[in-house]
């Protein structure tokens, strides 16, 4: 019984390293970072769906070494605005790259 417990924590463990060589091999210099994105991304889509102006499921969130990407189509200005402004409010955002298009 204790070999099976030792093999699945070593399996996990190995699960784990793996996992995290993928997000230092993305550019970020630490795991740390990584989960910091991962986090950052979640709340910005997460203040975007609860906000009646912006349709979150047409725009995209992806982040970077706390640099926030924004791209897809709003259906107006003040919708691109908007969102933009949720990014910026959301903690640990160095900046925003808003690349949404407007089409009516």
């Amino acid at each position: 019984m204790q070999i099976k417990t030792t093999l699945v924590a070593a399996m996990m463990a190995a699960a784990l390293l793996t996992t995290a060589g993928c997000a230092v091999s993305r550019g970020q210099e630490t795991v740390g970072a990584y989960v910091d994105d991962a986090g950052i991304t979640t709340l910005v889509k997460a203040r975007m769906a609860e906000s009646k102006l912006v349709s979150a499921s047409s725009i995209s969130v992806e982040t970077l070494n706390g640099t926030v990407m924004l791209s897809g189509f709003a259906k107006s200005t003040t919708e691109k605005s908007e969102a933009e402004n949720i990014a910026r409010g959301v903690k640990n955002v160095k900046s925003v790259k808003n690349e949404i298009a407007v089409r009516p």
